[in-house]
């Protein structure tokens, strides 16, 4: 009997997840972007550190409520850099205004249960120069929808960091080798520049090896559940240098900003400048 009921709940989970949206298959759009206020934007040199910021904000309804957590959480509100997922424009679009950043957004779908847009966004203090739309192969088993990475290449001082967010499929729309092909899809684009971050919701705890054998840091590996039962919320580095080796985090209380928690982490841009200190060491941004 137990095993019926699992079953059938598994499979009214699948059934309500078909035809769930329709997909934007044009790698060119449509397309969302605006510049950071004139009076944030940073130009540092190559020493200075970057804080990273990854935040699943659940179909991007409590929008309000992460603005105030990404400006009064002590480990996001200094953030350089933030990836959001689950997204649509005018979320985007208030979040980065009320940070003062720049943004390019890209949907991967217009999602027919919200009726608004599902995709991912690039949130910068810093100019963004050059930005893509990444279609990552295996749309869901049930729903035939996609996945996407939003690109996004930053101008630091006469320096380029490229920047991807990212949402791979569910466990229930493919399986394991699956997002480890959408994560290779990424990485493939991500070979012809030196400086990499790569951050989002992995939907996995364990497909950051494919990125980790591909010589990048992993700083996010270890650490609390980012959403209920796993820790499916990463960054991955490649070509910037860690500041410690607890230079990361997760924010354990989101005041209800998401069902997931965002996670972060701290690099220096340029390996061979001299080392800052850094404030936040510890796994649990909250003690």
């Amino acid at each position: 009997m137990a095993s019926r009921f699992a079953y059938l709940l598994i499979a009214t989970i699948l059934l309500a997840g078909c035809r769930t949206g329709r997909n934007y298959p044009d790698t060119e759009g449509p397309r969302h972007a605006g510049r950071p206020a004139p009076d944030r934007t940073v130009r540092p040199t190559s020493g200075d550190t970057v804080r990273i910021v990854s935040f699943n904000i659940a179909f991007g309804r409590r929008a309000d409520s992460a603005i105030v957590l990404l400006k009064s959480n002590p480990a996001l509100r200094g953030a350089d850099v933030i990836l959001l997922q689950e997204m649509d424009a005018p979320s985007t679009r208030r979040v980065a205004e009320e940070l003062g950043f720049g943004y390019v957004y890209y949907p991967a779908i217009f999602s027919l249960r919200t009726k608004r847009d599902f995709g991912n966004a690039v949130l910068s203090r810093w100019p963004i120069v050059e930005d893509s739309k990444i279609v990552l192969p295996h749309v869901s088993r049930y729903a035939r929808t996609q996945r996407i990475a939003t690109a996004a290449t930053i101008r630091i001082g006469a320096s380029r960091l490229r920047v991807y967010s990212t949402h791979l499929s569910t466990i229930f729309d493919v399986g394991e080798a699956a997002r480890r092909d959408q994560l290779r899809a990424i990485l493939k684009d991500a070979a012809k520049y030196p400086r990499v971050v790569i951050g989002g919701d992995m939907n996995s705890s364990s497909v950051g090896r494919v990125a980790r054998d591909m010589g990048y840091a992993w700083p996010t590996e270890r650490g609390p559940n980012t959403t209920r039962g796993a820790r499916w919320d990463h960054i991955f580095i490649k070509g910037l240098s860690r500041t410690t080796t607890a230079a990361a985090g997760t924010v354990r209380d989101v005041r209800g900003a998401s069902d997931h928690r965002p996670v972060w982490a701290i690099a220096i841009f340029g390996t061979d400048a001299p080392r800052r200190s850094v404030t936040y060491s510890t796994q649990d941004s909250d003690r």
